[in-house]
């Protein structure tokens, strides 16, 4: 009795410290680095979009649909039946359970019936992973010893975990993400309990019954569930409650039907960020590495592909094969459609080209920033009168789109009507940052020096993607403050720099400066060819641009909380005389735009407070200056105090004249016979547009020679306009008389000579809008000063270079 006793407790010591030594012996490969079970197989990636909506489920590198799908995203209704039906006893085994492995052998091997192998999960993941044949006793073994293995170096829930992800589900499909995404249309953890029950008893025999028969379950598989179903009531007293479900008719997807949606938007995103660098922009995901909620809207990208594919198909006889469109929410710089191309499998207009990220020349799309830099330089306002004249700047001599000149245009007309001269003018008066470093800051990407560009960057001679360009808007409409786009949901997409401390994205604008800006594009009226004219409840602050050549038709433009860009042309660059942007991409830029308000009724313009700074002051409406008494048209204007240009009306100014002869006269004034009125003084370039358009101006007459003539307001200084600044003149030594530079100058109204000086010397008087010719003696440095009789003058330095 005494040595039975002693024998026991002998063998429960060993088995204790069996068990002991097994439990450390685990908990040291626990501690160990190993690899982890879903990097052991390579894993599908699933694309949807905000709602949840299956974009694109991608082949693994094996050729494998299988998504990597964390535990706890799967539904507790699949792993209870898993566990139900394939292994009761997975928590309490050690990775092999030797009564089913007997019962199968003894099945198998003694009654010669169909092959049982008494595996449990962990055996079924060891035979997965190391792809064992597992039909002999040797087989068998490898694969226990294998499980073992699993056991000692993984926990119960990540050997469960794998399992589900990796088990074969009929055909290509491996893993219960994969399965539930192709079968269901939605994640493992939206299963229902038929779903789940299916779901549960494919990994048995997959090849019959991952058969599916005109979307739905086939008669094996649907037997096998419901014979699982029976088995589940005996352990859930509530599932009575739902067995009416399982007399439905269970429709299945083939992977064959899997969507590929957004082709796009889904190909830029797996091609930018790999897997992980996307978790981490992300911040975290509820469904593990493979799961990527985008920003894009799919109801809002086939809208949008339904319009640029209508469109298209209506214009091609003007030679439209192709367009892009790209919709980005404001709010959180999501982008919400993307459309590449016209036709994404159209092979001959390169139709998985993502247009939204060529290159392309934007034409005028870029002027509303240089205004906008204006604001916030203090070089204008909104009112502010500049001068759609013939100008040379320097030796660039830019040209109108139609080839008129319209005179004293404003700002906001000018920007409204896309007039090149003024936004050249304005262009070549900033500083800290010019254009050129603008653009460099807002991130647009392979620019050139700035010298290769010159003042042509600002009509379109440099090249922007639309997703920059996108950017850019979008910079408007979140006072001033730009912010990258972002792909992802959740993603806060703000960039971190020194103007940024507290990481609220990049000011390259002020907020005032925006505000105007904005303000301008909502007075710009909708094209003819627009389905509604514009409402009052969206307005649509928008612009277009055409690129030299009729190579790029552009509108971009924001309403409610969107950006939308607009692109026509062709990806080989080939010109079109229809690729103008008001006549082409306009329509289509608002046909979207109506499309958008059809299908939401609710959506409006966003809130927005003017800005604290900015203030409303009274200009005189033909100088956008402030007005003197004698202006007879005023108006209002955005104002940035402390920062707006502050000048006084020129235009208008008071002369005493004789009544009889109307000749100025010279104080003091004798009211019987003088008398006081308004003239209009106008610079000598204005006059000669109003002379060619047949606007006739009246002179103001030519002031009294007398030391004060009354007028209390200074007129303009001369403004030098050749020889042209920055250049190089050329004397020929052989014969110097063809070697003359024509000095002209703009000057006031007032003004009737302009005196020409070279360093000391004087060259000779010249009429108004007549130019002096001028040699030079040698080659050079000269200092030319223009002086009108008044006694205002401009200077400019030239050089002159002597050829044989």
């Amino acid at each position: 009795m005494k040595s039975t006793r002693r024998w026991l407790m002998a063998v429960a010591v060993i088995v204790l410290l069996a068990m002991l030594a097994v439990m450390g012996l685990r908990q040291w490969l626990h501690s160990r680095p190993h690899l982890p079970l879903a990097e052991w197989l390579p894993s599908s990636t699933a694309v949807l979009d905000d709602r949840g909506h299956l974009l694109r489920l991608t082949l693994a590198a094996d050729e494998q649909y299988r998504l990597w799908t964390p535990l706890n995203d799967i539904s507790p209704l699949l792993v209870q039946a898993i566990l139900l039906h394939e292994d009761r006893h997975f928590y309490l085994e050690p990775g092999f359970n030797p009564f089913s492995l007997l019962r199968g052998a003894f099945k198998t091997y003694v009654l010669r019936r169909h092959p049982q192998g008494g595996s449990t999960i962990t055996m079924q993941l060891a035979r997965l992973l190391w792809r064992m044949d597992t039909r002999s006793p040797a087989g068998k073994l490898e694969q226990i010893a294998r499980a073992v293995q699993l056991e000692l170096t993984y926990s119960k829930d990540e050997i469960l975990e794998a399992y589900l992800n990796d088990a074969p589900f009929g055909g290509n499909i491996q893993g219960v993400g994969a399965a539930s995404l192709v079968y269901f249309n939605h994640p493992p953890s939206d299963l229902s309990l038929p779903e789940a029950l299916t779901l549960a008893v494919l990994p048995q025999n997959p090849s019959l019954r991952g058969k599916i028969d005109t979307d739905r379950a086939n008669p094996f598989l649907i037997a096998a569930r419901n014979r699982l179903f029976q088995r589940w009531r005996l352990h859930h007293s509530a599932a009575q409650s739902v067995a009416t479900l399982f007399d439905l008719p269970l429709l299945m997807r083939r992977s064959s039907q899997l969507p590929f949606n957004a082709p796009w938007f889904v190909d830029q995103l797996l091609a930018e960020r790999t897997v992980a660098a996307a978790l981490r922009r992300n911040g975290s995901s509820s469904m593990g590495n493979y799961w990527l909620h985008s920003t894009l809207d799919l109801r809002l990208q086939r809208m949008l592909e339904r319009q640029v594919t209508a469109y298209v198909r209506q214009n091609r006889q003007q030679g439209i094969n192709n367009a892009a469109a790209l919709l980005v929410d404001t709010r959180d710089m999501g982008i919400k459609a993307m459309i590449g191309s016209a036709d994404y499998f159209d092979t001959a207009i390169d139709g998985q080209v993502n247009g939204t990220n060529a290159k392309r020349s934007p034409g005028s799309a870029l002027k509303p920033f240089i205004y906008g830099l204006a604001f916030d330089q203090g070089v204008a306002i909104p009112a502010t009168v500049l001068r759609d004249v013939p100008t040379s700047f320097g030796p660039y001599s830019p040209e109108n789109f139609d080839g008129r000149f319209e005179g004293p245009i404003t700002v906001t007309q000018a920007l409204i009507r896309s007039r090149n001269i003024p936004a050249v003018d304005v262009a070549a008066q900033l500083s800290h940052p010019s254009f050129y470093g603008f653009l460099r800051t807002a991130g647009v990407s392979d620019m050139a020096p700035e010298a290769h560009y010159g003042l042509a960057l600002v009509l379109g001679g440099g090249e922007v993607t639309m997703q920059e360009m996108a950017r850019l808007y979008a910079m408007l409409a979140n006072q001033g403050v730009l912010q990258p786009l972002d792909m992802l949901a959740g993603a806060k997409g703000i960039e971190q720099t020194p103007d940024s401390a507290k990481g609220q994205g990049t000011r390259l604008l002020s907020a005032s400066a925006s505000y105007m800006v904005l303000d301008i594009l909502r007075q710009n009226p909708p094209p003819l060819l627009s389905p509604t004219g514009q409402p009052s409840r969206l307005p649509v602050a928008w612009k277009t641009g055409t690129s030299s050549g009729f190579r790029d038709a552009w509108s971009a433009g924001v309403f409610g909380p969107y950006v939308l860009i607009v692109w026509l042309g062709n990806f080989d660059g080939s010109a079109n005389p229809a690729l103008v942007g008001g006549d082409t991409a306009a329509p289509l830029f608002f046909n979207i735009v109506e499309a958008l308000k059809a299908a939401n009724p609710g959506l409006g313009p966003l809130p927005q407070t003017i800005p604290a700074r900015l203030r409303q002051v009274d200009v005189c409406l033909s100088s956008g200056a402030l007005p003197t008494v004698w202006c007879p048209r005023r108006g209002k204007s955005w104002f940035i105090p402390g920062v707006s240009p502050i000048k006084v009306d020129t235009v208008y100014r008071p002369v005493w004249v004789d009544k009889t002869t109307q000749k100025a006269v010279c104080p003091p004034f004798d009211s019987t016979r003088n008398e006081r009125k308004v003239f209009e003084f106008w610079p000598s370039d204005l006059q000669q547009v109003f002379a060619a358009a047949g606007l006739a101006r009246a002179k103001p007459p030519q002031a009294a020679s007398c030391q004060f003539n009354g007028n209390p307001v200074a007129g303009m200084v001369p403004k030098i306009t050749s020889p042209l600044m920055g250049s190089v003149y050329t004397l020929q030594l052989s014969d110097p008389t063809q070697s003359r530079i024509a000095l002209t100058a703009d000057t006031d109204a007032d003004v009737r000579a302009i005196y020409w000086f070279a360093d000391r010397s004087y060259l000779g008087q010249s009429e108004v809008g007549q130019p002096l010719f001028w040699t030079p003696d040698q080659p050079g440095t000269y200092t030319l000063r223009a002086v009108d009789d008044h006694g205002r003058a401009d200077s400019r330095e030239i050089r002159v270079a002597a050829v044989p």
